[in-house]
């Protein structure tokens, strides 16, 4: 094999400091996490001609630099820190502090074979902004348990007031959310094109901008809905969903309860037949919301609107 002459660099990234090294090579640097700092990086990394920075996410601090470093052009790989952890595990290397993991987030870039295109930068204050709606929805709910549990009518009033203020909190966040989408024709489109309700073909738009662009089986995956094997010699584990993005895997089996009982034909059907062969009420509801977003990857992809047809019946022989 050839020598990799891409020169990969990895950032540990912290709440006030950023953490720098190069892959196979022991200099190393540490800037504030300010914009300020973020210059300093974007020089020192030019001057070492680095294209590929690796960055392991952390709770959104790692937004900022991210960012930055794509307007600057370099091509950010952003890890699950999973990753790291499993990439360290396999080489024995163990030792944990700041230095250490962005030598080894280093070493995870140079190793990475594919690039993914960077998401659209317009979609990331869509996400905030989706996801403040999602927290809103969030204390609805721990409020409504509260309420449920509460004998005291004084108690009551505060709970169900509450709860009608962040109830007309979320539906003006969620008609602002929508509007600033459709101030860009292109995403109001396929917006549009998602026929699911509004609120799941917004988690779908702004959660998974790959739409339509991917295979099923990769929509599954990344959404957290694809069944995995669970086997082992003669054992023949049961298949489990696992990973993925999980506001988006919980809008979408949100939106397959009702799709399953009432609106969609073929997603009645599907669980229909599910529940007829013995599966589990949760497990069929998993299996629909996979098949929707299936559907809806497939819709995306022609760019033709979906249209309900009714599953085709047996004909009854004479």
């Amino acid at each position: 094999m050839g020598k990799r002459n891409t020169i990969c660099a990895g950032i540990d990234t912290g709440k006030h400091k950023l953490d720098v090294a190069l892959d196979g090579n022991s200099e190393q640097l540490q800037v504030d996490h300010t914009v300020e700092g973020h210059q300093v990086l974007v020089e020192w990394l030019k001057c070492r001609k680095v294209k590929r920075v690796g960055i392991e996410a952390s709770g959104g601090y790692e937004q900022a630099v991210v960012a930055e470093l794509r307007r600057k052009r370099f091509v950010v790989v952003l890890f699950q820190p999973k990753q790291v952890r499993a990439y360290g595990t396999f080489h024995l290397l163990l030792a944990k502090n700041d230095k250490i993991d962005a030598k080894l987030i280093a070493m995870c870039t140079a190793a990475v074979r594919t690039i993914h295109s960077a998401p659209d930068p317009r979609l990331q204050p869509f996400a905030d902004h989706l996801t403040m709606i999602d927290q809103i929805t969030e204390d609805i709910a721990r409020l409504k348990n509260r309420l449920e549990s509460c004998r005291d009518t004084r108690i009551q009033g505060v709970w169900k007031a509450q709860i009608a203020l962040l109830a007309k909190s979320k539906r003006a966040e969620f008609k602002a959310l929508l509007a600033a989408i459709r101030t860009h024709s292109d995403l109001a489109a396929r917006l549009d094109l998602i026929y699911c309700g509004l609120p799941t073909a917004a988690a779908v738009l702004i959660r998974m901008p790959e739409i339509g662009t991917i295979t099923r089986e990769r929509a599954s995956a990344l959404s957290g809905l694809a069944p995995y094997d669970d086997d082992s010699g003669k054992r023949s584990g049961a298949r489990h969903i696992k990973g993925g993005r999980e506001r988006l895997r919980w809008a979408l089996y949100n939106a397959a309860l009702p799709a399953s009982s009432r609106w969609n034909p073929q997603i009645r059907a599907l669980y229909g037949r599910l529940i007829a062969a013995g599966k589990p009420h949760k497990c069929a509801l998993v299996a629909c919301a996979r098949k929707l977003l299936v559907t809806i990857n497939a819709v995306v992809a022609r760019g033709i609107p979906w249209e309900p047809e009714m599953p085709q019946l047996a004909k009854l022989t004479t």
